[in-house]
């Protein structure tokens, strides 16, 4: 086994070395390496002699995935076959570590949130604040826990709140939290260094949910999902809060929607508020309801900002597992139909989204109200 660290892979010229990325689509989707190259690490089983034709064999092949566990069995393939191929120790993870220490924490706070205030107020705060009065999502008085996962979405929505927070039009709290459910060290610095560049002063509380769950074969995803959620609202209620926050946007809600119709035989949306069932007194709240996922992404880019996508110990293959459960080869699958579909209907996902607002009840063969069951037939004759 031969491992390269990313200190020297630094120091070494590019023209020497070439960059593999074998993670999943559903990672490579939210972020690379400079100047790699995608290869998934299945096709090097499937598919052998083609992801050979890439590669340049006068060079350094130097492998990477999420945390430099199925890289090195792909480098020590290829060293097999006489590639000299090394593992990137730590994998993506490293270079993301790397990465956010050397960078200025004041100066990458200011432009973030400046960029907010000004290139992206159209399309991110302006679209946070319409869904925040649209479903009175914020009220007088509220005290409410922003619960951060270390992705994307989450950081922008602590962001979001603190500069709608600023603008002092109601009087609220905020406590922003991080939920540790069993992070290696390496995941849970990657989340304390983001939130100390973005100056957002979070809250980290320990579960043993990974734990919990590492020996349940059928829906792992799924049981911690649920977990996760029922020990972010007891904490966030012991702190004195009355909300949570979730990072979920516009895109999951319409994803939400046609997987529910394709894989579940049924007709439901992601609410853009929920009261808990089992915490007296406390909401769900969706504050991103109406913002993008593209539009995330173009924030994240213009300030060079890097994020952990999913902590997941359990397997590299399960790089983005969505907090309803739902892994990210279902959700990919969907995200793909719906671009399909919108080459040839620009307004297809606006339609998604607008389908369960407009619900005709008088041509619907069945529904469920309060886990009542009701059939056209029950007034057909009447």
């Amino acid at each position: 086994m031969k491992e390269i660290k990313i200190d020297e892979l630094k120091s070494m010229p590019e023209e020497r070395f070439q960059l593999i990325d074998v993670r999943d689509e559903g990672s490579t989707i939210y972020g690379m390496m400079p100047g790699a190259i995608s290869i998934t690490f299945s096709l090097f089983d499937e598919k052998l002699d083609e992801c050979l034709g890439k590669l340049q064999k006068e060079k350094k092949i130097i492998i990477y995935c999420q945390r430099g566990e199925i890289s090195i069995e792909i480098a020590d393939k290829l060293e097999g076959l006489g590639y000299d191929s090394y593992s990137l120790a730590g994998g993506y993870n490293a270079f993301l570590l790397d990465k956010i220490k050397n960078e200025d924490e004041e100066d990458s706070r200011r432009k973030a949130e400046e960029s907010i205030r000004k290139k992206f107020h159209k399309t991110l705060f302006s679209p946070f604040a319409k869904a925040c009065k649209t479903y009175e999502l914020i009220k007088e008085g509220d005290h409410i826990a922003v619960c951060i996962s270390g992705g994307k979405d989450s950081m922008l929505l602590a962001k979001l709140f603190q500069e709608i927070q600023r603008h002092r039009k109601v009087n609220f709290e905020l406590t922003f939290l991080v939920m540790d459910p069993g992070y290696n060290k390496e995941n849970r610095a990657l989340i304390e260094s983001n939130a100390k560049k973005l100056g957002i002063p979070i809250t980290i509380f320990e579960s043993t949910i990974f734990d919990a769950v590492d020996t349940i074969e059928k829906s792992p995803c799924y049981l911690c999902a649920r977990m996760r959620r029922g020990y972010l609202y007891s904490k966030a209620q012991e702190l004195g809060c009355n909300k949570i926050a979730l990072g979920h946007h516009y895109d999951d809600v319409i994803e939400t929607i046609l997987m529910g119709m394709l894989h579940g035989a049924q007709i439901q949306t992601m609410m853009p508020k929920l009261h808990s069932t089992n915490f007296d007194g406390m909401e769900l709240i969706r504050p991103l309801y109406l913002v993008r996922e593209e539009d995330i992404c173009k924030w994240r880019d213009y300030n060079d900002l890097y994020f952990l996508q999913c902590a997941c110990h359990f397997t590299e293959t399960c790089s983005t597992c969505h907090e309803d459960g739902t892994t990210s080869s279902k959700r990919l699958e969907t995200k793909k139909l719906i671009a399909q579909l919108k080459e040839k209907n620009p307004f297809i996902e606006a339609n998604i989204f607008r389908s369960v607002e407009n619900v005709n009840l008088d041509t619907v063969i069945e529904y469920k109200k309060n886990g009542i069951r009701y059939n056209f037939l029950d007034t057909y004759d009447n």
